[in-house]
């Protein structure tokens, strides 16, 4: 029986980032980067305003209050985006707008607020140090700063960032295109009238979903029947256009269990019990064409665990990331369990941050049955009690990855 860890390590042998193109900065959120990005010039470009104001000299308005207001001649009025560089000597000041160049002789800016908001000539009535409401150039980054670096995943702030130094398209990684189907003669698609024996594919909804939430772009084949040439046919269907394929069902000892039937010849694939409840039996390899395949067992919560502690790290490690697992944190335990003796068990909870910390409860009565998906929906999380643990107590803090 494998350990965790080594199957990981099987799994993580099969990815390497995939290939990069040019994206526009439209198109580049959830994408991971490619290369660095420095800054070509400073940042801010030049000193510019806080405020909406007066920018002033701070040795005029040294004495300015409310009592005895400065009196200031307004010799401009600078908007953001303004070209003007209108010099402020001794007696004078320009009307300034937030992120509008500071003019050559201020060294200073007195919010509108402090002052009558005089348009020819203008009282101040509170003094300013020199730099008050002053951007400096530069702060930001300076030219030659990594403001990017290759391996970020590319939300708003990342983008804004690579604008705001000039740069208009990113060199990115490809998303990982996932083909997803579920193998069993019993499912059926939701919605559709059922018979005795028949239950709705779920399965391929939930893989689907968990690729395209861990950044990749699913190919959700559907439910496939029990039969080794229909299974065929949708894995040929799908080699050469994905870069994995993720199955679930058929891969335990039955006698339809057609996943294994068809790929245990294969000899990229191997199908192995690995030690974890749920989530036991697992194929992985390659077909023949080098393509990955994760073969999951079928019960939905044996399904995305397996999802989570191998197909997810592979999927991030595929799109250019170095972090490949889930933030983790220390729970306390609400409702105490026994965990099985010889494997490593993933427990879905439920999490509410109490006065010590984070409590969590198990998401279903059953606790970390692998049929019980509808109480899976509450998983906030999965405590990990490794093997050999004692029995779980109200109280014990235990590690917890968040979903």
């Amino acid at each position: 029986m494998r350990t965790i860890e080594e199957h990981l390590a099987a799994a993580l042998a099969l990815a390497q980032p995939l290939a990069t193109h040019e994206v526009s900065l439209d198109e580049a959120l959830g994408l991971v980067l490619a290369q660095d990005i420095t800054s070509s010039t400073a940042l801010p470009r030049f000193d510019n305003s806080a405020m909406d104001g007066y920018a002033v000299r701070a040795a005029d308005v040294a004495a300015a209050s409310a009592a005895t207001p400065v009196t200031l001649t307004v010799l401009a009025d600078l908007a953001a985006g303004s070209a003007e560089e209108p010099e402020v000597w001794p007696g004078t000041t320009a009307r300034i707008m937030t992120g509008a160049p500071l003019p050559p002789g201020a060294d200073a800016v007195v919010p509108v607020e402090h002052t009558d908001a005089g348009l020819d000539e203008v009282l101040i009535e509170r003094p300013a140090a020199p730099g008050t409401h002053v951007r400096r150039a530069g702060e930001d980054a300076q030219p030659g700063d990594l403001v990017l670096a290759a391996g970020t995943e590319l939300g708003p702030q990342q983008i804004a960032a690579a604008a705001s130094v000039g740069v208009a398209t990113l060199l990115v990684h490809r998303r990982p295109r996932v083909a997803v189907l579920s193998t069993g003669s019993e499912l059926v698609p939701p919605g559709e009238p059922l018979r005795r024996g028949q239950i709705p594919d779920s399965n391929s909804y939930l893989l689907a979903a968990a690729v395209l939430a861990a950044g990749g772009d699913p190919v959700r084949i559907g439910a496939v029947p029990d039969d080794a040439a229909a299974l065929r046919r949708a894995l040929e269907s799908q080699q050469g256009r994905v870069d994995a394929i993720v199955t679930s069902g058929g891969v335990s000892m039955g006698a339809y269990d057609v996943v294994k039937e068809v790929l245990a010849a294969e000899p990229g694939m191997a199908f192995v019990q690995v030690a974890m409840q749920p989530g036991k039996p697992q194929g992985l390899g390659t077909l023949a064409d080098g393509t990955p395949v994760f073969a999951l067992p079928g019960n939905p919560v044996s399904a995305f665990v397996s999802f989570e502690v191998f197909v997810r790290p592979v999927l991030r490690r595929m799109r250019g990331l170095s972090d490949l697992g889930r933030f983790e944190l220390t729970g306390i335990v609400v409702d105490g369990w026994r965990p099985p003796p010889h494997r490593t068990q993933y427990m879905p909870v439920t999490l509410e941050l109490g006065e010590d910390g984070w409590l969590v409860r198990r998401a279903a009565r059953g606790g970390s049955g692998s049929h019980l998906v509808a109480g899976l929906a509450a998983a906030q999380g999965l405590v990990v009690i490794p093997v050999g643990a004692p029995d779980v107590q109200p109280g014990d803090r235990v590690r917890v990855l968040r979903l």
